[in-house]
């Protein structure tokens, strides 16, 4: 089939009201962010021994999210499936905002953001995995505006290398900011699974965001899409989280197992905001209740109800990644295994952290920023299909020979075209 795309007209009222909305929201972000700067970190929630809030986890969060729906776009590229090759686009070029907004979230993280776009390209260790990350952010969004810019021009002998490479780079990525928590000494850090779970996770809340994504945009700008295709995707999303509990199993079962880490292992679990953010949030939100819609088998023949275990699996990760970030800095570290610190200039013992308005707007202001870029870019370039359907393959049928006399001398071959689904969201 001949994908043709179009732009979105972007002249409803609707469209125009959601852009000021938008727009409002960015800058009252962006005004909260000076303030910050001007005043300094302890307007917010962060502290001496909680240096990372709210803005690193929306960071590591968006990061996932940039990988996973770029894994979408190598569907038709990659791996040959060109049924998906209509979702390209919106997935690359959402994958390109996406890691921005996670930059701007660092950004927003530093006490002074001048040094933010000159220390780590001047001072570099190719040791450190804070000098290889942002060399590794970088290089990814400049390889997404490429691959973009080969989709809008339709250069097929060049989309196949770049999707490849696309795909390859997004691993890559997030291989590396899971290695900045899991190659970290800190006992709520260390794990050499943490790359791989932050792999697989992007995955999901990423393949989670392109299913909710294009429903929504084909719904409301009254395109056509086979459920098929939809329910596809839902099949992809179900083994990702089927493989994200099983990482998660293991990895906090061995750090119960290990008496030294046992400590550690039952406060991640059970005390404070981040135990009630393990249980509620990742392990019955992100995994436990999407996994039941996605296996039961009504509910996973269902458009609305793989929409809707999406939904939870985007929310569910959103607390994966603040169990990960958080637990870790408000427990200390051991610094002298066996030996009791009797004193010390920073505090010591459990800190708490709590997520202060500031940080808030400015989240939403990184956010509301990234919605409109993309909706300018649904009117400004072509990324929307007119419609996104299975082609039904054609299969021939042999008539039956007949004799002088009228007489059938063979049977009809009883092949036939299979019968496929394609409505768009009625009666699902």
């Amino acid at each position: 089939m001949d994908t043709r795309y179009e732009k979105v007209d972007g002249t409803s009222p609707q469209y125009r009201l959601a852009l000021a909305v938008l727009g409002g929201l960015a800058v009252a972000g962006f005004a909260c962010t000076w303030w910050v700067s001007q005043q300094g970190l302890w307007r917010t929630g962060m502290n001496l021994r909680v240096p990372w809030g709210l803005q690193i986890v929306m960071a590591i969060y968006y990061i996932g999210l940039s990988a996973g729906s770029l894994v979408i776009s190598g569907l038709s590229g990659v791996f040959g499936r060109a049924e998906y090759k209509p979702f390209a686009r919106i997935a690359v070029y959402a994958a390109m905002l996406l890691l921005v907004a996670a930059l701007l979230s660092i950004a927003m993280d530093q006490g002074r953001i001048d040094r933010f776009f000159v220390q780590p390209f001047v001072h570099t260790n190719p040791l450190s995995l804070f000098s290889i990350n942002p060399a590794l952010y970088v290089s990814y969004i400049l390889i997404c505006m490429v691959y973009l810019w080969a989709l809008l021009t339709e250069r097929n002998r060049l989309v196949g290398g770049l999707a490849a490479l696309a795909l390859g780079w997004a691993i890559a990525v997030h291989s590396g900011t899971g290695a900045i928590f899991g190659f970290n000494a800190r006992a709520l850090y260390e794990s050499p699974l943490l790359p791989a779970s932050f792999v697989i996770a992007a995955i999901a809340s990423g393949t989670a965001l392109m299913i909710v994504l294009i429903v929504a945009l084909f719904r409301l700008t009254r395109r056509r899409v086979d459920d098929d295709l939809v329910l596809g995707l839902g099949r992809i999303l179900r083994v990702c989280l089927l493989a994200v509990f099983y990482l998660l199993v293991v990895d906090n079962a061995f750090r119960l197992y290990l008496v030294g880490e046992r400590e550690a292992g039952l406060y991640y679990l059970f005390q404070g905001v981040h135990g009630a953010m393990f249980w509620g949030g990742l392990v019955l939100l992100a995994c436990c209740l999407p996994l039941v819609l996605l296996f039961a088998p009504r509910t996973r023949r269902s458009v609305r109800w793989v929409v809707f275990a999406s939904v939870l699996v985007i929310c569910g990760i959103l607390c994966e990644r603040y169990v990960i970030v958080v637990p870790g800095l408000t427990r200390p570290a051991d610094l002298f295994p066996g030996m009791q610190v009797i004193g010390m200039q920073s505090q010591e013992g459990i800190v708490g952290y709590s997520i202060s308005f500031v940080e808030i707007v400015q989240a939403l202001g990184v956010l509301s920023l990234i919605g409109f870029l993309f909706l300018l870019g649904l009117k400004a370039l072509k990324l929307m299909p007119t419609e996104a359907r299975i082609d039904l393959p054609l299969v021939s049928v042999a008539l039956p020979e007949y004799a002088s006399d009228g007489s059938a001398r063979g049977q009809v071959d009883p092949a036939r075209r299979a019968s496929l689904p394609t409505g768009g969201f009625h009666g699902r």
